[in-house]
């Protein structure tokens, strides 16, 4: 059950979370949380939707990332610090809040690391539900760092995807990667080329966290008929496709003012044409329509995603999960008196130090 006083908010550690998964199932968690992911796209006109505000520095990027769809508020906090790997620290940390509009208490406090990477592979897989080529089995992934198997299993259970060419700079991200994805019943083959991986791919997952503008996709190496899940440029200067490869893609996107800034097609002039992914999934749009175009879904993640992944983790704990507690609003009994409250604090801790020192003198004894 949830917390019934006001003042105590449900908060989901990161050992929570990585049991709500588990107990969950982890390819049934990415089920169901894909289904809340692409609902909310199903009703994207009831949200006030803003592009997440950023402060950039030289090493990386924090970001807040709000929206509400009336009943419910959600922002997440997250930053994207490619070098925090030299440091033994995660390129991305997030946590996100979940609060009731009516009253604006919070509902929920969550880690969001795990979850940002649970709802990125749901979302990209969603996308590649409508614009992938029908009957596409073999995926190539280019960038084998922390979102990489997250993509693999969400691609596997929404689309069937059985078939894994890896590819990455550092062989054992790719290793690991591999390791970590044997007992999901997929064929995975180690590449040693981002030439080599796309071979024979209908689907092309790019996920590099360099903070830079980088080719990990030359024009060469796509051809017609496949679709791109462009994961890794989601910040200014930071791109993975040739501009090339733009210009023949049927382009789609999240929200286009931030997609613009931050995406690949920060490349591209600002009026060229991209579609919204949510007009595709309310069939307002049509996603793939020939076997040879080419489709990228720009990803560069969008608040309503992390709302969904919040409002999904909310009904997982009124359905019994576990999580941990926070006394995080003050909730004095007269809403008005809050400085009496203080007060009260402070004669019951004197109160409760004068019974201490009672009992400590009243308990001494004397030898004789």
């Amino acid at each position: 059950m949830m917390p019934p006083k006001l003042n105590i908010v449900p908060f989901v550690s990161v050992e929570a979370m990585m049991d709500l998964v588990l107990t969950t199932g982890t390819e049934t968690f990415l089920r169901e949380l894909a289904a809340y992911v692409e609902a909310d796209f199903r009703r994207w006109d009831m949200f006030d939707k803003v592009a997440r505000i950023a402060s950039h520095s030289r090493d990386g990027v924090i970001e807040l990332m709000p929206v509400s769809d009336g009943r419910f508020y959600a922002f997440k906090y997250v930053n994207g610090h490619p070098k925090n790997t030299r440091s033994g620290r995660q390129t991305v940390a997030a946590f996100g809040v979940l609060s009731d509009v009516e009253s604006g208490y919070p509902l929920l406090l969550s880690e969001m690391t795990i979850l940002t990477a649970l709802r990125t592979a749901a979302t990209s897989a969603i996308a590649a539900k409508y614009l992938a080529p029908g009957g596409a089995r073999t995926m190539a992934l280019i960038g084998n760092g922390a979102q990489s198997e997250f993509q693999a299993l969400a691609f596997k259970v929404l689309l069937g995807i059985d078939t894994l060419r890896l590819y990455d700079l550092d062989p054992c991200a790719t290793q690991r990667c591999r390791n970590n994805l044997s007992k999901f019943g997929m064929t995975i083959i180690a590449c040693r080329s981002a030439e080599e991986a796309v071979e024979g791919a209908q689907i092309i997952t790019t996920a590099t966290a360099d903070k830079r503008n980088a080719t990990i996709l030359t024009d060469n190496m796509v051809g017609p008929g496949v679709h791109i899940n462009a994961v890794g440029g989601d910040a200014p200067g930071k791109t993975e496709l040739h501009h090339d490869i733009l210009l023949r893609s049927s382009i789609f996107v999240e929200y286009p003012p931030q997609t613009r800034v931050e995406g690949e097609i920060q490349q591209l002039n600002a009026d060229h044409p991209v579609t919204e992914l949510w007009r595709v999934v309310t069939g307002e749009k049509a996603g793939r329509d020939s076997d040879d175009q080419i489709t990228l879904f720009d990803s560069v993640g969008f608040a309503t995603e992390d709302f969904s992944a919040l409002r999904y983790v909310h009904d997982k704990l009124r359905a019994g999960g576990g999580f941990d507690t926070l006394d995080l609003v003050a909730d004095p009994d007269e809403p008005r008196d809050l400085f009496g409250m203080l007060l009260r604090h402070a004669a019951h801790k004197d109160e409760a130090l004068i019974r201490l020192r009672s009992s400590t003198s009243g308990s001494g004894t004397t030898g004789g």
